[in-house]
Formats: structure tokens, sequence, C-alpha cells
């Protein structure tokens, strides 16, 4: 229960905040509003779909779970087995009576594929300098962690085709997301196909069967062929829901996992010569996936967040406000979160039972980072550039066959030094507005990404700035990017209503703090999110130690981050990455 001195701090942050900006405020002064704003969100936008009745994981021994993590994700917390299990309910952000999923007319109004064509496509590609293409890479890469909500194509939802639009059928026709089996006809609850941990199940599946097929069996170890490739069944990408997102990215960034897995096997085997299989396996998949989310957390968002605070902030998460060597020399400093970080922390839920959210699911909707054309470049200065589309590596074949040609190192510096796209208005891939899925069927995923929230229950902007206890907006000009066509053709779009505005227009349409690569109101969920699927997890938590991760694997997750893991596998790469600070910021060219 907040304490009265509690109650003001957070009003009290949340009145600075919109009357001078977290943004706008000294370093330390931002952290703390920051704090006070993530606390108030924990406090009023945590909603449990399942409102106190979840299902039963199925029992299991206590050696299967107390310290390692399950294939589906059960047992994670002890006290309610199924919690982030796999096949259960997405959470909420917003009151559930505000998160109602919209059904035709309204869920067609205005045309998805309107706002695709004259609000979201490429005109030219716009530049987010601050990053490379390998940030982009590694968000697909994490998503496919964090979430997944299956389709039912025996379910259509028909967008028709706008008048004078180019598309060759009357409707485009979309799949419908996958039903919640234990939900009410037509209701508002929808279910992760994937483990809602942050556990690296896009390596390591969210089933026994994935996990089975991705392992050799032998000393711990996944399958890596001998030229360093994965060596898995491409079937079984589409297992994970991955077939029609597999690019040369997605293949770069699993198989460096991937490689590292094995390598963090050889040192434990080297250190526990006695260990099974199974043993070496479960604990290498602790520490891989543990590295993966110190990475995300202290290089990849302080690369697309690039503002002073949240530099300072996003450290803090890991290794507290103290510092990295303070906690190197002299561990943690008592408790709190913010002197000493989470991990290592006590476990808290805080008002809800952990989930990733749907409302996470929209504010992660950042296709416009994905370039068109890509220029492939060769480590040596005399090497000619080839020149592919996004086509050209989509797809098993296709980036197997790149990475074969041109090197794994070569390829991971192509995409090192070049920029993603911005995530703004007018700057969604070309190329997704008519993508052809494995199964040869046609979308728009631009419109699909819109239909999607929509269909998912996630209000409108202003109705999500609201429950998020944001100012709304008033006029088409705030969300337009300062381009005043925009404006206009936005207002005519949604026939001058601007609470009818897409969550996702107004994101891309805001204007953003200094040094951020997406939008304040997407922040607002990521800094609730981010630190609650550290705060959530026991392994991040009461069961970060070195009983449980061994004394080898902690000191794994101390000393490596990106650069290092590329140097590891890739030692070509080395002219290139010294200096390097941060792997997703862009490369220097040779």
């Amino acid at each position: 229960m907040p304490t009265l001195l509690n109650k003001l701090f957070l009003k009290s942050a949340e009145l600075i905040d919109r009357r001078v900006g977290w943004d706008r405020l000294p370093p330390f002064l931002g952290i703390s509003v920051l704090v006070g704003i993530r606390d108030a969100l924990r406090e009023h936008n945590l909603y449990d779909t399942y409102q106190g009745h979840p299902p039963q994981a199925p029992e299991l021994p206590p050696t299967e779970y107390l310290a390692v993590r399950t294939a589906d994700g059960s047992y994670n917390d002890l006290s309610q087995s199924s919690m982030g299990m796999a096949n259960t309910r997405f959470g909420r952000n917003v009151p559930l009576e505000r998160g109602r999923a919209e059904k035709v007319p309204q869920l067609m109004d205005p045309n998805p594929r309107l706002i695709s064509t004259k609000l979201l496509q490429r005109r030219e590609f716009r530049p987010a300098t601050t990053l490379n293409v390998l940030a982009a890479a590694w968000l697909q890469f994490e998503t496919r962690d964090w979430f997944s909500h299956g389709s039912d194509v025996n379910r259509m939802l028909e967008i028709p085709r706008p008048p004078g639009d180019d598309w060759p059928d009357p409707t485009i026709n979309v799949p419908a997301t996958a039903a919640d089996p234990s939900g009410r006809p037509g209701g508002s609850t929808f279910v992760n196909t994937e483990t809602h941990w942050w556990d690296a199940s896009q390596i390591y599946g969210s089933t026994r069967e994935f996990q089975d097929a991705i392992r050799s069996h032998h000393d711990g170890r996944v399958r890596i062929d001998a030229d360093g490739f994965i060596d898995i069944d491409p079937a079984l990408i589409g297992a994970s829901g991955g077939a029609d997102g597999w690019w040369l990215g997605m293949e770069l960034m699993g198989t460096i996992f991937m490689r590292e897995h094995n390598a963090i096997c050889d040192r434990l085997k080297a250190a526990y010569p006695q260990w099974s299989d199974e043993q070496l396996f479960n604990k290498a998949r602790l520490i891989n996936a543990a590295l993966i989310a110190k990475i995300h957390t202290i290089e990849w968002t302080p690369a697309i967040l690039g503002h002073p605070t949240l530099q300072i902030a996003m450290r803090a998460n890991w290794f507290g406000l103290a510092g990295e060597r303070v906690k190197a020399l002299f561990g943690r400093l008592g408790s709190s979160d913010v002197l000493s970080g989470i991990p290592g922390s006590t476990t808290d839920h805080h008002t809800a039972p952990y989930s990733i959210t749907e409302d996470f699911v929209t504010v992660y909707r950042m296709h416009p980072l994905v370039p068109d054309d890509y220029e492939f470049l060769g480590l040596s200065a005399d090497s000619d550039p080839r020149k592919l589309t996004f086509g050209d590596i989509h797809g098993g074949a296709n980036s197997r066959g790149v990475l074969k040609s041109m090197g794994v190192a070569e390829c991971l510096y192509s995409l090192g030094v070049a920029h993603p796209g911005a995530v703004t208005l007018h700057n969604s891939p070309k190329f997704m507005r008519n993508f052809v899925r494995t199964d040869e069927h046609a979308l728009d995923l631009i419109a699909t990404d819109i239909l999607r929230s929509r269909e998912r229950g996630v209000p409108r902007y202003n109705e999500f700035r609201r429950a998020l206890r944001l100012d709304p907006v008033t006029s088409f000009e705030q969300i337009s990017g300062g381009d005043h066509e925009t404006a206009a053709v936005m207002a005519e779009i949604y026939g001058g209503d601007i609470d009818k505005v897409d969550t996702m227009v107004g994101m891309f349409g805001e204007q953003l703090p200094a040094g951020f690569g997406f939008s304040d109101t997407a922040f607002r969920i990521f800094v609730l999110m981010a630190t609650r699927r550290l705060k959530s997890d026991r392994f991040y938590t009461v069961d970060f130690t070195p009983r449980v991760y061994t004394p080898e694997g902690m000191e794994w997750i101390d000393r490596n981050d990106m650069v290092s893991v590329l140097l590891r596998h890739y030692p070509e790469l080395g002219p290139v990455l010294r200096g390097q600070r941060n792997a997703f910021a862009p490369w220097t060219r040779i």
C-alpha cells in the first residue's frame, strides 16, 4: 500500500513532467521524475486479463524448474506456476473496459490501406543517423522472444481496396488474430504463443519439441554446422513464428547467439567436466539469456534513446546509480533497485501478475527501422560493393546464400556501417506494402499493423494517452511531424476527428525528446515494461546468483557486451570495432 509520502512523490513527478517535461531537466533530476513516472505507471497501468483466475501449469518435479528455466516458461513464479507461460494471455496497460476489440465497421474506419498509402509508406528513405541496421535486426530478434499472437487463416479480415488504389483484388485479406480458447467469443483477450519471460525463446523456442530439435545432445551444445551456420530444419523457423520475418539480419542474430551458447558450454564443460549434457545446456541457456537482456538494457536502449538522462538511467537499471565499479567492488549496497540495480534484487510484480501486454506490442511496431535497399561491403578497401534489396536477403535460402557468398563478418560490417530508417511518418518500407508470405498470400503489412492494434483493443491515440495520464493532442499539427501538408491529409483521412487517430500514427508523428528514436508516448510503456521484464523474473532477481548461474556464468555476464561477443566469433572484425563503444551505433567505415 503506497504511503502518503510516496503518493505525494508520484503526484509531484507527474506534475513536473506535465509542466516542464522530464527530458528538459538536468539528468539526475530527470531520473528522479522518471522513477516517479514509472512507479505511477506500476500503480495505475498494470491489469490482469485473468482477473485473479489463472490457469494451472502441468505438474513438474522441482528438479526441472528450481534452478533452470523450463521450455514453456512455467514455474518462473513459484507461487503461480503458469505466470508468463507460453499460451497464456497478454496483459494490459490500460483498464480492461478501455481495451475493447473494435468490430466492423469501426475496425475499418478509416481504411487501413488508405493510412498506409497516404501517411506511412516511404516517400524517400529518412535515416536514423545515430543507429546502424544491426539495431533494427536486434529489435526484431528481441520481439520474437517476447511475443507472437498466431493467426487464424480460416477467418479473414477484409480491408476494402480504396478508390484508385493499385491493389489487384477488391480486398486485402488479413488472417484474423487467433482467438483465445478460454476467452469469450469475440472478446478482447488474446494469447501469447511464446513465453512472456526474457528467456531467449527466439533461440530456444517455447516448447520441449523445439528445444530438442535445436540441440546436438552433446555437451549441452546447440546445432551449428562445421561452417558456423545454424544447422536446423528450415521448417523449424516457421514453427517459432519466424518464417515470414526471416531475413539476413535475423539469421545473423540467431547465428551469433547460438554460437555464443556453445562458447558458454565450452567454458562450463572446462569448469565442470562431470556435468551431463542436460546440465550444461540449461546453465548455458540461463547465462546466454541474461547476457542478451544485459545487452538490450545497457547497449541497444541507450543507442535508440540517446538522451543524456537515459544514458544514466538504463545503466542504472542494471548496475544501479552507484555504478558498475562500486557493484564490482562491494556487491549490492542494500535492496534498493535505484542504488544497486535490478539484477539480484527482490522479485516484485507490483499490481498485477507478470505478462507481456497488448499495449507493449503496439509500441514496438517500428517497421520504419527496416531499409528497402542495402549495400554490402568487403572488409578490404579494394572490394567492390554489392547492392541488394530486402527481397534479395529475405527468406532462409536468400539470407543463407548472401551470408555464404559475402561472408558473415562482411555482412555484419555492412549492416554496422549502414543506417536504419527513422521511426516516423512517410518512412515505412515500400516492400511491406505488397509483402508475399511463405504461403504465397500477399499482405500490406503496414496496413496490417494499423488493423492489429484496433482488432486487439488497443485504444486510439488520444484515449491511449489519457489512459497513461498524458494530455491528449488537440490538433493534427501536433502529430504531423511538423509538416502542414501531412496535417491536412491526416485531418481529411480521419474526418477531422482527432480522437480517431490511430495510436501508431500519432506516435510516429509526435515531436520526439532530444536524441530519441521513438515517441515519448511509446516511452511510457517502455519505462514501465523494461524494468518489469527484469523485476518480475526470479532469474534476474532473487535467483541471479552464483549458486544458480555458477561463478563462471556470473563472470561471463559481467565481462561481456555485444562488441566482445562479435569479436569472439568473428575476430576479423577487430580493425573495424576498434574503439567502438556501442555495437548499435554506426561503425567506422574502412
